[in-house]
């Protein structure tokens, strides 16, 4: 839906308390550090100092989700020649950090998720639906589950 330029998340409760997250758990960043966007993703902060992207969440409910996205940001600035990019996950109500690398097993798994996606959005129909744990607190539920019964 996305590849589509249908985005949910404006409607999303869970994305504007995690965007107040960001704002407020780190406010003296915005003057040192930008969010950047860079072929179609947005990291909160970049430290070009550094090379080092950090990510803000709100909880560590997917951490390996969270990890993933990381980690294909790394390889997006890989992409466009930026090198020795490193990035840290933060989760400030939790008070915890967690810092990501990618590795080359990572970058092949990354082009192999690359292509998956555009088998998907090159393809005539849309993929079934999947009914997750995760899925309720998506900003496409309402979409995804319009017309189903609970």
């Amino acid at each position: 839906m996305f590849a589509n330029g249908i985005n949910m998340e404006h409607t999303s409760d869970l994305v504007l308390e995690g965007r107040l997250i960001h704002e407020d758990s780190y406010p003296q960043r915005s003057d040192k550090y930008e969010e950047i966007e860079l072929d179609g993703i947005k990291v909160d902060f970049y430290d070009p100092k550094r090379k080092v992207i950090h990510e803000i969440k709100k909880s560590n409910k997917v951490e390996a989700a969270h990890e993933w996205q990381l980690k294909y940001y790394i390889y997006v600035f890989e992409r466009n020649g930026i090198e020795g990019v490193t990035g840290v996950l933060e989760y400030p109500t939790l008070r915890k950090t967690q810092e990501v690398l990618l590795s080359d097993v990572d970058r092949e798994r990354i082009k192999e998720m690359e292509a998956d996606i555009q088998r998907i959005i090159s393809g005539d129909d849309c993929p079934s639906l999947q009914k997750r744990g995760i899925c309720r607190n998506c900003s496409y539920f309402d979409f995804c589950y319009s017309g189903e019964e609970e």
